[in-house]
């Protein structure tokens, strides 16, 4: 919209005599694009698994070896767009191969490390990183890749996030058991190496130098992103109404969290009201809203936000319970999960060979579908072992619904976008991504730790054996998900005899099984109002999708 030469040159390009669609390329340039995908998922999943042998190398609390994981995800969701802009003006193939040597020298800094303020620092360059690496995945596809071949690529995207949640947990879960922390971060340098050297397999692109960077978008969606990703992050910590103890500080007795959401999106909405002014005048914008101009493409991302929110939710619970409650390994965990996770790769990859016969609003439905089912069935089977059919059979549906939709609505966002454009859908879908992700765990945890704490409380205080001095003693109100042991150690501490605390850890373990279940029926109904958007997806097939550089584009919905 902003770059005219870009897009004549794009609609030229467009209309050649040898049409893109019939184009074949060779996959090694997407092996290496693959390959960056895995590593950027790979260093997120490797980041928990890492966090006792911080603890232990560095002498720290689990919260201050948790910022890792915190700096790394603010420096994405903060950066992404400004990312994107960089992209642009440097040129896809120039910054993407820049990038990677500044992850390789973040894994340096983590294999490395002597104290964990180094760590740090080595998660906040990787994250930086990252947040080139997203869009340029899209552009770089976009460049590379036209037709069947475009959508198998962006399925592999999908695909690449579920294979190395699989393998940072097997892989690093072994390592870290045997060998220590470290080791594993060598894995996130080898991966660098390797996507640095296929990245000479790339069609080579060329840089617009005259695209100038808003400075004032930068830093208004930035600080949105980062008050927002913190606010929703601890909404447990530091109180969701009322400040906590844990609370940094309080504003009139109110958790910072909520105030830093409100703040957030004030500077959202002011990030929408300047970008588009900026767009009235001719100017060029951070990023192009033209990508969400058709109602179709505003329903995609609301889709995705809710797609990646779920999982989220999913991915925090049921680790969670295994860890927490059952007090057993990641490995444990990683086995657990692997039913959900490899349906998720599986289903990402072959999804795109439905695009021929049926649209992307008839694919989304039956998915949604299939993810709602999924989670109310969840929501009447799950118990306290997961290795149930049952279960496994709940998590490999609500997989296949999952994979399906990552996959489609980000091909929907690519597809309709011009070639020129694709960097600034890569942003769209990585800002999306990461504050889905940061909002989908933290709302899950806020909302089972609240049914939880008053569920148990009240069961307790009803409860004949249990006297109102001894539930003082406990200080029932800051209740949470804890093992049985822990309960009892908990109990041990007061005055309350054997048969007490014997009723207390009956009580914690229904309660507990009932919050699970409510927090399932609660994604079930997400899941059901997702239809809304899902239903304003475009009814066209692959072979029928127009132009999107062309005007009449704007009429494909």
């Amino acid at each position: 919209m902003t770059d005219d030469t870009t897009g004549d040159t794009s609609v030229t390009d467009a209309t050649a005599p040898a049409t893109p669609d019939t184009e074949r390329r060779s996959w090694a340039p997407m092996v290496g694009l693959f390959l960056a995908q895995v590593l950027m998922s790979f260093n997120v999943a490797a980041l928990p698994i890492s966090l006792g042998g911080m603890v232990e190398d560095f002498g720290v609390p689990p919260t201050v070896a948790s910022t890792t994981i915190v700096v790394y995800g603010l420096a994405v969701a903060a950066l992404v767009m400004t990312g994107a802009k960089l992209g642009q003006r440097i040129g896809w193939v120039l910054i993407f191969r820049f990038v990677l040597v500044v992850f390789a020298l973040s894994s340096v800094m983590m294999i490395l490390s002597p104290t964990v303020g180094w760590a740090i620092g080595g998660q906040v360059l990787a994250g930086a990183a990252a947040a080139i690496i997203v869009p340029a995945l899209v552009a770089l596809i976009a460049e590379n890749y036209r037709g069947d071949q475009q959508a198998t690529a962006v399925g592999s995207l999908g695909s690449a996030r579920a294979f190395s949640g699989i393998s940072a947990f097997l892989i690093g879960g072994t390592l870290g058991t045997l060998v220590g922390w470290r080791p594993i971060f060598f894995i996130t340098l080898g991966l660098a190496v390797a996507v640095f050297a296929l990245s000479f397999t790339l069609r080579s692109d060329r840089g617009n130098p005259g695209i100038r960077i808003d400075l004032v978008a930068s830093a208004l969606i930035g600080s949105a992103i980062v008050l927002l990703t913190l606010g929703f992050n601890n909404l447990n910590s530091w109180g969701i109404l009322l400040a906590e103890p844990g609370a940094p500080f309080s504003i009139l007795g109110l958790s910072p969290a909520p105030v830093f959401v409100l703040l957030g999106v004030i500077l959202g909405q002011a990030f929408f009201m300047w970008t588009r002014r900026r767009m009235r005048l001719g100017k060029v914008p951070l990023v192009d809203l033209g990508v969400l101009a058709q109602p179709t493409e505003r329903a995609a991302v609301y889709a995705m936000f809710i797609i990646v929110a779920m999982e989220a939710a999913v991915n925090f619970t049921v680790p969670t319970y295994i860890q927490v409650v059952q007090g057993r390994t990641p490995f444990d965990t990683s086995l657990a999960m692997m039913p959900f996770n490899l349906t998720v790769f599986v289903t990402a990859t072959l999804i795109v060979r439905f695009y021929r016969r049926h649209s992307p609003r008839t694919i989304a439905l039956f998915a949604f579908a299939l993810t709602t089912v999924a989670l109310v069935w969840l929501a009447f089977v799950v118990t306290n072992n997961w290795e149930t059919v049952p279960t496994i059979l709940g998590l490999v549906v609500f997989g296949i619904g999952q994979g399906a939709l990552v996959t489609l609505v980000f091909n929907v966002l690519v597809t309709a976008a011009p070639k020129e454009l694709a960097g600034d859908v890569g942003s769209i879908r990585g800002t999306t991504q990461n504050l889905a992700s940061a909002v989908g765990t933290a709302v899950m945890g806020a909302l089972l730790v609240t049914i939880l704490s008053l569920n148990f409380t009240q069961a307790v205080t009803e409860h004949p054996d249990l006297p109102e001095a001894l539930i003082a003693e406990v200080e029932l109100d800051q209740m949470n998900f804890v093992s049985n042991d822990d309960l009892r150690a908990k109990f041990e501490e007061t005055s309350a005899t054997p048969e007490q605390i014997d009723a207390a850890v009956a009580i914690n373990e229904e309660e507990r099984l009932h919050t699970l279940r409510l927090g399932f029926l609660v994604l079930a109904g997400l899941s059901a109002i997702a239809a809304l958007p899902a239903s304003r997806l475009p009814r066209y097939r692959p072979e029928e999708i127009p132009d999107p550089s062309a005007p009449a584009a704007e009429g494909s919905a």
